[in-house]
């Protein structure tokens, strides 16, 4: 996120709403001395019971940040996965094997999955704009969502297929599905290992990831049952180890689509530990209590908190907020913090604590 953009949450739909209130800011003043923080002077409200003396904006780069050089992976990835299915749908055909016609369904779904990926990555590129404030990182968080739902929709159509398969068997040439299968299990191999490396931080790499280990291990179980039906003949094996994989991969992607839909949610992202958060807003100088503190995901990498805190003694000072900002950042992983000071001379009830009032 760029320093030039000054997003405003406190006085919008994600962070709570004065009722009544109308925020007068009398000027504002950035620091942005080595990109670190910044900050905004309030002057003072034009109307309302509140007295808010600063807002605090930090633009940071995540400790975590996704590694360069994913672009390329997304790219090798692509292509290999797209020669493999041509080659699965080919073979799949000529041996009568459900299973490997499954196998490059899976795989058909995976390339949508991966260019979703590498299209959300590209966007939390982008500057933040008049109109998308913090930017498109929140377009990851609708990529690792979409790919859960495309994994169990291919999972959907292959427990199908594998039913049609047992009960009307078909011969099947296992050794065309044992080599064809080896050779999809070695590239999605690889494809998996290109994501290797920042699939923990990053929920959206994660997805490919997934996809690409999924794929790896489709294609191993349609190996083995290949080798197992050229020396017993037993055809049901070919749909029943789908059945076995689909298991596998619904397993492995319910998680994935968990964690996704509370980002999506604007649930407070895993790791973040609100209490500790709390205590150390609450442990600052000057800071006798601390409200309407909100935690959210940017994207599958940053995060953004806004809160208020009530110190009668008025405005630390610049750079004590900028301070309390940086220590945000590094140490509770905070890429966006807004700081709200109040002066605690009225009853503050955060708007989000209550339903709306119907009209």
């Amino acid at each position: 996120m760029k320093n030039n953009v000054a997003p405003n949450r406190p006085d919008d739909e994600r962070e709570d709403e004065h009722v009544g209130h109308s925020h007068s800011h009398g000027g504002g003043s950035h620091s942005d001395g080595s990109r670190s923080s910044g900050s905004h002077s309030d002057g003072s409200h034009s109307s309302g019971t509140h007295s808010h003396g600063s807002h605090s904006h930090a633009h940071h780069h995540h400790a975590h940040a996704p590694a360069a050089g994913h672009g390329r992976a997304f790219a090798l990835a692509v292509a290999l996965n797209v020669a493999i299915v041509m080659m699965q749908a080919v073979y799949g055909v000529i041996a009568h094997s459900t299973a490997l016609l499954a196998d490059a369904g899976h795989n058909l779904s995976d390339v949508l999955g991966l260019l979703l990926a590498w299209g959300a990555t590209w966007l939390a590129t982008r500057r933040p704009s008049a109109r998308f404030t913090f930017g498109f990182g929140s377009s990851s968080i609708l990529a690792s969502l979409a790919n859960a739902a495309l994994l169990l929709f291919a999972c959907g159509v292959i427990v199908a297929e594998a039913i049609g398969r047992l009960m009307n068997p078909a011969p099947v040439a296992g050794l065309a599905v044992f080599v064809v299968a080896t050779v999809g299990m070695v590239v999605n191999g690889i494809s998996a290992w290109l994501f290797m490396r920042g699939q923990k931080e990053d929920l959206n790499i994660r997805g490919a990831f997934l996809h690409m280990a999924a794929d790896a291990g489709v294609s191993a179980a349609v190996a083995l049952s290949g080798l197992a039906i050229l020396y017993t003949n037993w055809t049901w094996l070919d749909p029943v180890m789908s059945l076995l994989v689909v298991a596998v991969i619904v397993y492995g992607t319910w998680g994935l689509l968990r964690d996704s839909a509370h980002l999506a949610l604007d649930a407070v992202p895993p790791g973040v530990d609100m209490q500790r958060i709390r205590d150390y807003l609450a442990d600052q100088p000057g800071v006798v209590d601390v409200h309407d503190l909100h935690v959210w995901a940017l994207s599958t990498t940053g995060n953004a908190l806004s809160a208020h805190l009530v110190m009668p003694a008025g405005h630390p000072g610049d750079e004590s907020l900028d301070g309390i900002v940086v220590t945000l950042r590094e140490r509770f992983s905070m890429q966006h913090a807004t700081l709200q000071v109040d002066l605690g001379t009225t009853e503050h009830r955060c708007a989000m604590d209550h339903p709306p009032h119907a009209h």
